[in-house]
């Protein structure tokens, strides 16, 4: 147990009990105890494995390379239809996580195993993904924004194209891609 730790879980009262029987599990597979991003994440030789979270209706443990698990148990959660790679195992209760104490371990074990394999998640391109009319409409106005957007990282390509696309009205989606253009122009993500 790492005290730096020990906060989040006397911090978080809703899944207090959850959340100390999952860090038991996890601490009892050898990884060693962090806090990124604010929560508890589990790393075997630096590379993230698992972390905790909660969430109003469930805690969870989040897999990073979860995508990459066989999930033979069909416990894993995709988070939305845009996650690729992480997968969550979520829990309502102490007694769901006794129950699976040794399935999770099982996924914990597998996915320390993909992580000294070396194996990569293969994330879809942006090119993949649908470009908004309203965002296609900027770029062939503007050259250097067209530019710009191809010189950043596939994620940040990807962060830009999924939130214009997320606005259900095309006056809301022309209002984000003006707000974010500089953005885009200055060479930075959407939460740069």
């Amino acid at each position: 147990m790492n005290p730096k730790v020990d906060f989040y879980f006397v911090k978080v009262e809703k899944w207090r009990r959850e959340l100390a029987q999952l860090r038991k599990i996890i601490l009892d597979c050898m990884l060693t105890e962090e806090l990124k991003w604010g929560t508890p994440c589990y790393t075997f030789q630096d590379s993230n494995i698992v972390l905790i979270h909660v969430f109003k209706e469930y805690c969870a443990v989040l897999f990073f390379k979860g995508a990459l698990l066989n999930d033979a148990h069909g416990m894993l959660v995709q988070q939305s239809k845009h996650t690729q790679a992480t997968r969550q195992m979520r829990f309502t209760n102490v007694k769901e996580i006794v129950e699976a104490k040794a399935i999770l371990k099982a996924y914990v074990y597998e996915a320390i195993e993909v992580e000294k394999a070396g194996l990569k998640v293969k994330f879809k391109a942006a090119s993949e993904f649908a470009v908004p009319e309203e965002f296609q409409n900027r770029l062939d106005k503007l050259p250097a924004l067209k530019k710009a957007f191809h010189a950043l990282t596939p994620g940040r390509q990807r962060g830009y194209l999924l939130y214009f696309a997320g606005a259900k009205q095309s006056k809301t989606r022309e209002s984000r891609v003006e707000k974010y253009t500089e953005k885009i122009l200055d060479g930075k993500g959407l939460d740069d």
